[in-house]
């Protein structure tokens, strides 16, 4: 959402999202970065969001805007802060020391944009950072697809044949180190079916959610990464099999006509984890 646009980020406070991030960076213009932060400090305090994550997109601190993004961010509280143009572990270390010394929450979170051809490069090194104490706040890498692209020169079509490298370094990274990761954004709004389709690719690649740019993309990718009633049956029925006394201490063995493993018993539990805080949330 614009840090600039009071109507959206208090349409925000009704929408079905996990989280919302408020952009202080492309989204707001020169000329508007002074009041966009203004409004963003005033809004973040107020709170009124719910169950859902604030995140504050800042500017790069090498950017005239960074500085002063970053202290604003910091001093309103959001449940973690966005940096862009993240290319190697020592700006994650950077970020964490300003933090640190600017005396932020204890857990006040770093997002970083992954959107560099050098971040692509450095992804497993960026996503190491957050096992030391200046990179301790990292928990979330953001696939930055559109940026990507311009910088690589790489095209943007259906299939993203020439980001899935990319984006598949980035997951691994991510699974590395415990981090979550979130795909990039899908930039034809009219274009519901390509849409749906990226969402169940960035799924089905391991992705944790997708950054989306209008309230319509919502609803769509929330169903795409949601557990369907099917593969909850399945999941449980993998749980409960494994459960019977007669499956005690197996490693492997038959549900339904097909072989499982305790690490689809794993796999199985995360599922039906998921699917009850979807359900527990619809309720709230």
């Amino acid at each position: 959402m614009p840090g600039s646009n009071a109507r959206a980020l208090e349409k925000a406070k009704t929408l079905n999202a996990d989280s919302i991030i408020i952009d202080l960076e492309d989204a707001v213009s020169p000329d508007e970065k002074s009041e966009a932060r203004r409004m963003v400090s005033e809004i973040v305090r107020a709170g009124g969001y719910g169950q859902r994550e604030v995140v504050v997109r800042i500017n790069a601190l090498s950017s005239p805007w960074g500085e002063a993004d970053l202290e604003v961010a910091v001093a309103a509280g959001p449940d973690a802060i966005l940096v862009p143009k993240v290319s190697s572990a020592a700006d994650v270390f950077e970020i964490g020391q300003r933090l640190d010394a600017d005396r932020a929450e204890a857990n006040l979170k770093l997002w970083v944009m992954m959107e560099t051809p050098i971040a692509m490069l450095h992804a497993e090194e960026i996503a190491a950072a957050a096992v030391g104490p200046a990179g301790r706040r990292l928990s979330t890498l953001v696939m930055g697809t559109n940026d990507l692209a311009k910088d690589s020169r790489a095209r943007l079509m259906p299939g993203r044949t020439p980001m899935v490298p990319w984006l598949m370094t980035c997951v691994a990274a991510a699974r590395s180190y415990g981090l979550n990761i979130i795909d990039g954004v899908f930039n034809d709004l009219s274009d519901v079916d390509g849409f749906i389709a990226e969402c169940r690719q960035g799924r089905d690649f391991g992705m944790d959610g997708k950054t989306l740019i209008h309230p319509s993309q919502i609803d769509p990718c929330n169903c795409a990464f949601a557990p369907s009633e099917s593969e909850l049956a399945w999941a449980r029925a993998v749980i409960a099999a494994f459960a019977e006394p007669r499956n005690a201490g197996k490693g492997a063995i038959k549900v339904e006509g097909k072989m499982v493993e305790l690490l689809h018993a794993d796999m199985a539990r995360r599922t039906v984890a998921i699917g009850e805080a979807i359900a527990k949330q619809e309720t709230a």
